[in-house]
């Protein structure tokens, strides 16, 4: 588990942001602004969903040569950058995921409209992080006196969204050569900078088959249809759980997001599947979800067997995903970081729980926060997403600042306070 903290003043911040070194960072970040609108265009435009981020990943890797830093790409297929310089092993992670739930399909998907907006498939999650992401190694790359950078691993991961089930985190924090010296983690997820992500919310998928034999929709009739099957486990859920909306407290949700099945209008199918997200604050709630699903889809199946007169079905869930859940001290380390650095800024976020990349190091007791990388966005997940890059240098600032205390705390280094 994380130790206690030792107190980040006021001064220390400010101290921190008028060293030489970091002062040109953080000058860098509004001087530059063109440069990194450019990276975060020219990025988006290669697409990357999930399971197909080596292209994308590529791109990165050869970026974050070109401004001096050693790149490897592990065995999860995370782009892994660090100090060309590196006298020790980095002990603060700063990560963005590669992935996006939807791609572009052509370059020209991503555009910039007139009131100078980015839109398209991914600008906002994760095109914020990822430009984040570069224009922290691009303005440490730009103040040589910033050694406190040999101190941070900047990564680029694989496998956040959907089914990637963290996959490139999980290896980060469990498997690879850095899993034994990285304490802390800030993940970079998005647009904004009003929230800090400090509890972990759990998740886990099913995917839900029904099969029969199938057959013709007249001479057939009669034969137990999985679609139907599937259909009544869907509203039983849905009617038991009270609506789309599950009140109460520890808050949950569920969405039944892929359904499927059949081959034409007049077949009897003989598969019907789903895939259900189901999300809740504590693993209790989860377990009561998970054993509801299965109740539901059993009363489905035997309800179907019942009223056929012809073939029956079967049917097995299988679970394609799980996220730990977790929460953050109030008294971490990192949140006494993050907090004071919004003092200086004037920024006024709130703890909120969500399911993001930092999910794995939380659970695991580690340091870690996901937070925004500043500008603002929307629409995520859909074809209308969009982001914004008026005010970005804030949260790029705030980045930069948290993960300088971060590194000078793990070397000791007092004299940032």
């Amino acid at each position: 588990m994380a130790s206690a903290p030792i107190p980040v003043h006021a001064g220390c911040v400010a101290n921190a942001a008028e060293a030489r070194g970091v002062r040109e960072c953080l000058q860098w970040f509004t001087r530059e602004k063109q440069w990194i609108n450019e990276r975060h265009i020219e990025l988006c435009r290669i697409p990357a969903p999930t399971f197909l981020e080596q292209a994308r990943g590529e791109w990165m890797a050869a970026q974050f040569r070109a401004l001096g830093w050693r790149v490897e790409t592990d065995r999860a297929g995370n782009v892994v950058a660090t100090s060309a310089e590196l006298a020790q092993a980095p002990s603060a992670a700063l990560t963005a995921h590669l992935d996006t739930v939807l791609a572009p399909r052509r370059p020209e998907e991503i555009l910039v409209s007139g009131d100078g907006r980015f839109l398209g498939p991914g600008v906002a999650d994760n095109g914020a992080g990822l430009a984040a992401l570069l224009a922290v190694a691009a303005a440490l790359k730009s103040a040589p006196e910033s050694d406190w950078g040999q101190s941070i691993a900047l990564v680029a991961n694989v496998g956040e969204e959907g089914e990637g089930n963290l996959s490139g985190m999980r290896y980060l924090c469990r498997q690879s050569p850095l899993a034994a010296t990285l304490k802390s983690f800030v993940v970079l997820d998005g647009p904004g900078t009003d929230t800090i992500t400090a509890h972990a919310l759990g998740s886990r998928r099913f995917e839900v088959v029904f099969t029969g034999p199938g057959g013709h929709s007249w001479t057939d009739y009669g034969t137990a249809n999985p679609v139907h099957a599937l259909c009544r486990a869907v509203v039983l859920f849905n009617d038991t759980q009270g609506g789309d909306a599950p009140a109460g407290e520890p808050r949950s949700s569920f969405n039944f997001g892929i359904i499927d099945g059949g081959m034409s209008i007049n077949s009897i199918p003989s598969e019907a599947r789903a895939k259900v997200d189901l999300r809740a604050e504590t693993q209790s709630k989860m377990d009561e979800l998970a054993d509801l699903l299965n109740d539901c889809v059993e009363r489905a199946l035997e309800t179907e067997n019942d009223r056929t007169s012809g073939g029956k079905l079967a049917v097995r869930i299988r679970e394609i995903g799980s996220r730990p859940s977790g929460r953050l001290s109030e008294r971490a380390a990192i949140l006494d970081v993050l907090r004071s650095v919004d003092q200086h800024l004037g920024i006024r976020a709130q703890l909120d729980c969500s399911s993001t990349d930092a999910n794995i190091p939380i659970s695991l007791g580690l340091d870690a926060v996901s937070i925004g990388a500043g500008g603002q966005g929307g629409g995520a997940h859909t074809t209308a997403e969009w982001y914004n890059p008026e005010g970005r240098d804030l949260g790029l600032k705030r980045v930069l600042l948290a993960m300088c205390l971060m590194a000078g705390r793990s070397q000791e280094a007092g004299g940032l306070s």
